[in-house]
């Protein structure tokens, strides 16, 4: 009976450590399971004190058993595991931790992904139980969650509120045990120290809430991606097929409002130009439950719509350039790209809905300054002679921004001619295009656009998709081969990346009024005959007085310092005294004794009560009853017999006499406590007695 309190501590230690995984998958997705799996735990372990030898093997199977029926039950037969459960348990073990740092975060709270945390708690429950049951070693019981916490941090580390949080739970937790599993005679003394971390992790949560902590150094997560074949066809090497079978259906767009209709359908984004051919991104992921929203100066809204395929063999799915979230399929997705891409080819039976970020732009792009922390630099390979001239000239001069992308694009409109048929992407084909015929595919138009932008400054990147057609019965829009597009993107400051037309071919479907093609359209309609190199701006905010761009003060910086020594001091001091009181009850035979007298008339410094050199213990008493410490003068009396026994009797004091004097201290220090907290914690900061 007396164990039960300490086994349910170490028990809830575990599941701490287990939910500070919170950052991967939400508090809301683990805590069921943890909670489960840390009472089954705990019940089996108390339930087994009269077989000792097999406890460990009856905890783990009880765990166990709880990991199943919370997450592997559609796996089991009547609520017994079969042999997909096992082998879910072993994918757990081996394969769940590295899906899950294959994922966005929050990922999705399935089995295949959560096993391993739950797992872990496990773990840590069974160890530290038999480190606390056998060993009698509490503080060593907590080794295993800490373990636990270490790996958490690692995978996705807890910040701010949160952090603070689960450091204050994970001590209070450690605290409660090392009371509960003190001898009783050192009850006293344990609880006595108990102010000094309350104190400590008290200031903790004050600087965690008030300065603002840099973000984790370093994830397991960075170097985890999804490997995904580099030998599937690439969907610009598809265009000229498609448009060869223009009445194919591709897919159906089912809106939730007419403002959500946008004018294109990005399927992947080529962001990478060697001089022969385009390549996409490779960080793929497994897309989790949701993306934050993009990180722009405008405001942005989430828009919704239902997606069904028409084609099958699909992998590449239509998306957006700021997608929120899938359901109804779990695709994988290149976070700074926006593309999706399904793990194994989909059916025509396939569908999902698709949640995106949107920018509110306003009326027009007009003016805005380029973004190249977007990316879209990543080169242009070796372009021919005359290319880099024919760049400088289609600008007429004006310097990297969104107007000069404009100008770009008006040069290719009005001095180019849109052709069909397959013209190739390498440079020998677009410098033909660009130099010689001056006819080109949609393809070449915007490939030819991204290599030239880029020569000029502009971040910009080729993008493949398809364009929303006019609306069809039945309230949806339904995509055809004929509607496949191939359109440039440039990066624009507090926007993101604003699609462009260079040449010509998206000019009907819906969609067009809407967004940043209304606002892309105001901005070309604005751009001037002959444009001079106009001022550019930050983007949707005025740009900002020479005095207002100065660096705001660092108080972050500036705060830390004086944090930490705060910190050292509210929790040094009370430290370093309770180090000094068991150095002195260390000592052997009457210096143990000379040391709780000064342990005790230190206590009585450090609440002000008046002392002066040369009081004798009874003096002390005299004082402190004077000062109306009644418990505190009797405590001082009982020190002055054995200080007078350890001083004159000539008998080296035995460990009852030692005893006495420190049980004296105890007393001393219970008659403080009636001059309450405040004056508690005050001594208990109070640097003074430290001196000698």
């Amino acid at each position: 009976m007396k164990e039960r309190l300490p086994v349910a501590l170490v028990v809830l230690a575990a599941a701490v450590a287990g939910l500070c995984f919170a950052p991967v998958f939400g508090v809301v997705a683990l805590l069921p399971v943890i909670v489960v799996v840390a009472v089954v735990t705990g019940g089996a372990a108390l339930l087994s004190e009269s077989i000792v030898a097999w406890r460990p093997l009856v905890v783990t199977l009880a765990g166990l058993l709880a990991v199943v029926e919370v997450l592997l039950f559609p796996t089991t037969l009547a609520g017994l595991p079969t042999g997909t459960t096992v082998a879910l348990l072993a994918e757990g073990v081996t394969d769940s931790w590295q899906l899950t740092l294959q994922s966005t975060w929050p990922a999705r709270p399935e089995a295949q992904l959560v096993l391993f945390v739950p797992l872990l708690v496990l773990v840590a429950c069974v160890f530290g139980l038999e480190i606390l049951l056998r060993l009698r070693k509490p503080v060593l019981a907590l080794a295993p969650s800490f373990v636990v916490i270490v790996l958490s941090q690692v995978f996705g580390a807890l910040t701010g509120l949160s952090a603070v949080v689960a450091a204050l739970a994970y001590v209070a937790v450690a605290a409660a045990l090392f009371v509960v599993s003190r001898p009783a005679d050192e009850h006293q003394s344990a609880q006595a120290f108990l102010p000094a971390p309350l104190v400590v992790t008290a200031v903790v949560m004050a600087i965690g809430l008030l300065v603002p902590m840099p973000g984790p150094a370093y994830s397991l997560k960075q170097d985890q991606l999804v490997p995904v074949s580099a030998r599937m066809t690439s969907p610009l090497d598809d265009v000229a097929n498609r448009r060869a079978h223009p009445d194919a259906p591709v897919f159906s767009v089912r809106p939730a409002c007419d403002e959500c209709v946008p004018d294109r359908w990005p399927i992947v984004v080529l962001d990478t130009y060697d001089g022969v051919t385009w390549s996409a991104g490779s960080r793929y992921r497994r897309l989790g439950t949701e993306l934050p929203p993009p990180d722009l100066d405008v405001p942005v809204t989430r828009r919704d719509a239902v997606i069904s395929l028409r084609e099958p063999e699909t992998r590449w799915l239509p998306s957006q350039p700021w997608p929120a979230a899938v359901s109804g399929a779990e695709p994988l997705v290149e976070e700074t790209e926006g593309s999706l891409l399904a793990p194994s080819p989909l059916g025509t039976d396939a569908g999902y809905a698709l949640s995106w970020w949107e920018p509110q732009v306003g009326a027009s792009l007009d003016g805005f300054a380029i973004d190249p922390a977007l990316g879209g630099q990543d080169g242009v390979g070796t372009p021919p002679p005359g290319i880099a001239e024919l760049a400088s000239d289609a600008v007429k001069g004006v310097r990297s921004s969104f107007t000069s992308a404009l100008q770009l694009e008006r040069f290719l409109r009005d001095n180019y001619r849109l052709v069909d048929g397959t013209g190739g992407q390498s440079w020998p084909q677009l410098r033909r295009f660009l130099l010689d015929t001056k006819e080109g595919t949609s393809e070449q138009f915007a490939g030819a656009y991204v290599v030239l932008a880029r020569m000029l400054g502009i971040p910009a990147r080729l993008v493949v998709g398809y364009g929303t057609p006019e609306r069809m019965s039945g309230g949806e829009y339904v995509v055809h081969n004929d509607d496949a597009l191939v359109w440039p993107e440039v990066a624009v400051a507090g926007v993101g990346w604003v699609p462009l037309d260079p040449a010509g071919a998206a000019t009907s479907g819906a969609g067009k009024d809407n967004g940043l093609t209304a606002a892309t359209q105001d901005a070309r309609e604005k751009l001037p005959a002959d444009p001079l190199d106009p001022p550019v701006g930050p983007g949707p905010a005025q740009q900002a007085e020479p005095d207002e761009q100065r660096s705001p003060f660092p108080y972050g910086a500036a705060l830390i310092p004086v944090a930490v020594l705060l910190l050292a001091w509210l929790g040094g001091v009370p430290a370093a005294k309770w180090v000094r009181a068991r150095r002195r009850r260390r000592k052997p035979g009457s210096a143990a004794v000379h040391g709780a007298w000064l342990e005790a008339r230190d206590r009585l410094r450090e609440h002000r009560v008046p002392l002066t050199v040369g009081m004798t213990p009874l003096e002390t008493a005299i004082a402190a009853a004077t000062a109306g410490l009644p418990a505190t003068a009797a405590g001082m009396r009982t020190l002055a017999s054995t200080v007078d026994f350890a001083m004159w009797s000539g008998v080296t004091p035995g460990e009852q006499v030692r005893d006495d004097a420190w049980a004296a201290v105890r007393a001393v220090r219970r008659g403080l406590r009636a001059r309450g907290l405040a004056a508690r914690l005050r001594a208990a900061v109070d640097p003074r007695t430290l001196r000698s």
